[in-house]
């Protein structure tokens, strides 16, 4: 009698065992419902999925052109870090670099419109050669027929449109519309307001050519390196000194 008990007693705690590892298991959930080895299944609450998220616009940058971030916060443009007619530039650590870009500006811009592009396209070989000769042709030929500059403009204010790409800085057109908000109810999508923005950096250097050029370059100066400071250190292997043989 004694050993049937203690074997119900055995049976009885494995069958615990056995349904508290059934109930446990997460192998034995298939879409919420709990399925057990004795053929009843136990209904558990519906696993709800997660929100699907919401579809965004992106630029060729990388940038969202939604009104909101993935994370739901706000996507604001970053500012200029000089105004269009701070000549002079700022009185911080690069005072003496913008006293520099006002003088090219106004002496030599074809020289400060090269320096421009050498650093947007700092891994292209002779992107300063180019550029710096090419302006240079258009100033003497707009000088020359029109008594200004006015061709220069039609090839530089692209360097314009590619700072403020890159660095997400805000263009005339929507801080225009941030002033007054006239502007904004005449654009429906993003391409709308980039092709604004481009017409408006080209008016920029039609009208303001050499403020516009020595903003952009007080913009590079604080935020890309010149390619000279890129390049690559150089390892110079020593050779071993001179051994001698000792005699034991």
């Amino acid at each position: 009698m004694a050993g049937e008990d203690n074997n119900n007693r055995e049976a009885h705690r494995g069958g615990d065992d056995e349904d508290h590892h059934e109930e446990s298991s997460p192998l034995l959930q298939v879409n919420g419902t709990k399925i057990s080895s004795k053929g009843d299944t136990t209904k558990t609450a519906p696993i709800v999925p997660p929100p699907a998220a919401e579809e965004y616009g992106w630029t060729a940058d990388g940038l969202p052109v939604s009104d909101g971030s993935v994370i739901g916060e706000p996507i604001g443009r970053n500012q200029w870090n000089s105004g269009l007619f701070s000549c002079l530039g700022r009185n911080d650590e690069f005072c003496s670099s913008d006293l520099e870009v006002c003088l090219l500006g106004s002496v030599a811009p074809c020289v400060l419109y090269g320096t421009n592009a050498e650093r947007l396209g700092s891994a292209v070989p002779g992107t300063f050669t180019n550029h710096c000769l090419t302006y240079s042709g258009l100033y003497f030929i707009g000088n020359s027929l029109f008594g200004w500059n006015c061709l220069a403009p039609w090839f530089s204010y692209s360097s314009r449109s590619a700072i403020r790409r890159k660095f997400n800085l805000e263009g005339s057109f929507e801080a225009m519309n941030r002033s007054c908000g006239c502007c904004g109810s005449c654009i429906e999508d993003e391409m709308q307001r980039e092709h604004m923005e481009t017409t408006c950096d080209f008016v920029t250097h039609l009208l303001c050519h050499t403020c516009a050029l020595c903003q952009e370059g007080r913009e590079l100066r604080r935020k890309v390196l010149h390619p000279g400071f890129n390049a690559h250190s150089t390892v110079v292997v020593l050779p071993p000194s001179e051994q001698t043989m000792g005699r034991k």
